[in-house]
C-alpha cells in the first residue's frame, strides 16, 4: 500500500538492502521515490538504487533506477515509470556506503527512502 517507507529513517554504516514493497496495485504508473539523507560525516558518499522484482524473491541484475551519487545532506527525488517495467511487482533499495580520508573509516549516514504514486502531467509547448 502507498504511500509508504521503502527504507525507515535509520543510520547505515555498511552496504545494505530493504525489504521489499508490494507496488503490483500501481502497475504501470508513475512512483516517486524520496532520498532523505539527514546525518553525514566528510569524505563519505552513498549510492542508493531501486531493484524491481516479479515475485518478491528474485532481483533483477541491474536496478531499475538510481539515484546520482551522493556526498551531503538533503532530500532528493527520483520518478520510476513503472510502464517501462510491467513485470515488477515488488521493488526495493539497494545501497552501498563508501569512506576515504582521515578519521573513523566506517561511513555513517541517516537515511530514509519514502514512495507514493504521482501524477504525471503532460506539458505542451505553447504555439
Amino acid at each position: 500500500m502507498l504511500p509508504n517507507f521503502l527504507l525507515p529513517d535509520q543510520i547505515v554504516r555498511q552496504n545494505g538492502s530493504g525489504p521489499a514493497l508490494d507496488v503490483s496495485q500501481h502497475a504501470g504508473s508513475v512512483l516517486s521515490i524520496t532520498l532523505g539523507i539527514n546525518r553525514i560525516i566528510e569524505q563519505e558518499s552513498l549510492d542508493l538504487s531501486i531493484y524491481g522484482s516479479a515475485d518478491g524473491q528474485t532481483w533483477g541484475p541491474k536496478p531499475i533506477a538510481s539515484f546520482p551519487q551522493k556526498f551531503y545532506c538533503g532530500v532528493y527525488n527520483l520518478l520510476v515509470d513503472l510502464s517501462d517495467h510491467p513485470d515488477v511487482k515488488y521493488i526495493r533499495c539497494d545501497w552501498k556506503v563508501n569512506r576515504w580520508g582521515r578519521g573513523e573509516p566506517t561511513p555513517l549516514f541517516g537515511l530514509y527512502v519514502f514512495v507514493e504514486p504521482t501524477q504525471v502531467r503532460a506539458l505542451s509547448a505553447a504555439s
